[in-house]
């Protein structure tokens, strides 16, 4: 082993370990790989920016700003709800959303096609008188298996696609996924329709509107007014206000001292208290106890009939992550007033224009009718619960729908390349309005680009310098015992148990080089390797944290980190088996 191949294991070795520890955002954690990488020599100078320049990024930047166009654009809303009136049975519920969900991230990208149907799925849900857990987990897995079937449904199918033309001089197409990746959607949907009681079912009894998104408490606000019925009471009177569903979590005075929230403990005319519990109990609390909202903001909206209230939870991406409502001056930026917020297995004693918004919390907001849907697009956050709020209008559904049917056929019949047919795609989405100028740089996701502009020299460092040869050489000693699907199901396993700890992308970066040269040493065709890292990278069905469209249903679901796994490793194994023949069959090593 070289001294090079050394320092290429090490500096993947150290990027899989700050992946892994997740302190270090993850674009933070490949670009400081790629300094590193260029510092002790296994990137060139020269070759440092290359991942800028690559067709991945502008693939993946591209799709990003069509599947933003496409959700905006509100037509699946108007299709689906269209058909759902029909729809009682919670059963045929789950079979439309599930195909839905996994035949459009064939098309646009799997995180934004369960944006788009994630709040149909809630409204379905509260209609229907069941938990939305019954639906979230089995929409989020079925968008990974739709992506699994076209070039683009997925990032791990672009990137392979990118590195097959560097092994053989030719790329995968637009459909080449198909066979195998529609086989796998199909024997995984009917699974998730048939075992979906796998999954616990997380709500509680009587559940009304605002408990059908399994939000087991919120944590609110509320100032003692003069006039108040709660002055000279104590915080366990107000706490029977509720019903036993309650609890004041904190309690400051005028001055923004703390006292201890004892039951005995006097309410005072100007107090603040920290409220936790069920929406109902704190509704019932709050009017009782003559408690008036978030401080003065809920005042200063003066008429009622000009506003509207919303459920929405914070996506990954959103632009609230890591601020507080005061830092970003909620209220006075936008007239929007947050009312409350919840997050999972978590009790707040700060007051609520203090805590720091995360990704899945779910937040209740108050602003003024008309603004809210353009800025929950702008913060990056979905609604929940429909209030007259749409994400999109009908009226520009078909321009992107038309776009996007454009730049497919186009690849298909090899008119011209992925990344000219999707850059054109989102240039042509702005042109036509479909989506707004304002709105195209926060839907590019930089933190992506950015990481997977840098992991392509760091990753191409394995290979120059002889690093993937050693490991394919390693691997191809373990495999010799082993036959073609032996070999093979080796490969997608170990694409797949890497996964949920690193990004997808990241994933096929480091593994599909590796599974080529393991491939060369057992004297087999290369692309059915690659193809079972895309598969193993695009299957994360184990944890919440593996994949965004997990993060984004855990907390509308109501789920728990090891509720993932009771539906998720079953679908695992039923993948591999039916993955490795299928490989084999298509795609013949």
């Amino acid at each position: 082993m070289t001294s090079m191949q050394v320092l290429s294991f090490v500096v993947i070795a150290l990027m899989m370990i700050a992946f892994v520890w997740g302190r270090i955002r993850y674009d933070l954690v490949a670009a400081g790989a790629l300094v590193i990488s260029v510092a002790v020599g296994i990137v060139p100078v020269g070759e440092a920016f290359s991942g800028f320049s690559d067709d991945i990024v502008i693939i993946v930047a591209s799709a990003l700003v069509v599947s933003a166009a496409v959700a905006r654009s509100g037509v699946m809303e108007v299709a689906i709800n269209r058909v759902a009136p029909n729809l009682s049975r919670p059963r045929s519920q789950l079979i439309l959303l599930v195909l839905t969900v996994t035949i459009l991230s064939a098309f646009i990208k799997n995180i934004g096609a369960l944006a788009i149907m994630m709040p149909i799925a809630l409204q379905m849900a509260t209609r229907s008188g069941v938990s939305p857990s019954m639906f979230l987990m089995p929409m989020s897995f079925g968008s990974l298996l739709g992506g699994l079937m076209t070039q683009i449904g997925t990032s791990p199918n672009i990137i392979v696609s990118r590195l097959r033309v560097e092994l053989t001089g030719e790329s995968f197409t637009m459909f080449d996924f198909t066979p195998v990746g529609a086989l796998l959607a199909v024997v995984g949907v009917i699974f998730l329709v048939l075992c979906y009681r796998l999954l616990p079912e997380r709500r509680r009894e009587n559940a009304s509107i605002q408990e059908a998104v399994a939000i087991k408490n919120y944590t609110t606000e509320a100032r003692v007014p003069e006039g108040s019925s709660s002055i000279d009471k104590t915080v366990g009177d107000l706490q029977k206000l509720g019903g036993g569903r309650l609890m004041v979590t904190s309690l400051l005075d005028t001055n923004g001292r703390r006292r201890t929230p004892f039951p005995d403990a006097v309410l005072r005319q100007g107090d603040i208290l920290i409220l936790e519990g069920e929406p109902e109990a704190l509704d019932k609390a709050v009017a009782r106890g003559g408690l008036t909202l978030s401080h003065s903001r809920q005042e200063s909206i003066q008429d009622e009939a000009r506003t509207e209230t919303v459920e929405a939870v914070v996506g990954v991406n959103s632009r609230l992550i890591g601020s507080t409502a005061k830092e970003l001056l909620l209220f006075d930026m936008s007239g929007v007033n947050l009312l409350a917020i919840s997050r999972r297995e978590t009790r707040f004693t700060q007051r609520l224009g203090s805590i720091r918004f995360e990704d899945g919390d779910v937040i209740l907001l108050r602003g003024p009718v008309g603004t809210l849907p353009e800025l929950l697009q702008e913060w990056g956050c979905l609604p929940l619960i429909e209030r007259g709020l749409r994400l999109g209008s009908f009226r520009n559904g078909i321009a992107p729908i038309a776009i996007l049917l454009a730049a497919m056929a186009a690849t298909a019949v090899g008119a011209v390349t992925v990344p000219v047919a999707f850059f054109t795609a989102a240039l042509m989405m702005v042109i036509t309005g479909a989506l707004p100028l304002r709105e195209v740089y926060s839907r590019l996701d930089a933190s992506i680009l950015v990481m997977l502009a840098a992991l392509i020299p760091v990753s191409q460092s394995l290979q120059t310098t002889g690093a993937t040869a050693l490991i394919g050489t390693w691997l191809s000693g373990v495999a010799s015992v082993l036959p073609p699907y032996g070999a093979l199901a080796l490969i997608l396993v170990v694409a797949m148990a890497v996964t949920p700890f690193l990004n997808n992308a990241a994933t096929v970066l480091v593994m599909a080089p590796i599974a080529a040269t393991f491939a060369g040493g057992l004297g087999l065709r290369p692309e059915p390797f690659l193809m079972a890292v895309a598969i193993g990278a695009g299957c994360d069905f184990l944890t919440p944290i593996g994949h965004q469209c997990n993060t984004l249903v855990m907390g509308p679901g109501g789920y728990r980190f090891g509720d993932y796994w009771r539906l998720g490793l079953p679908l695992s194994i039923l993948v591999v088996l039916t993955a490795v023949p299928a490989l084999m069959l298509v795609w013949p090593p």
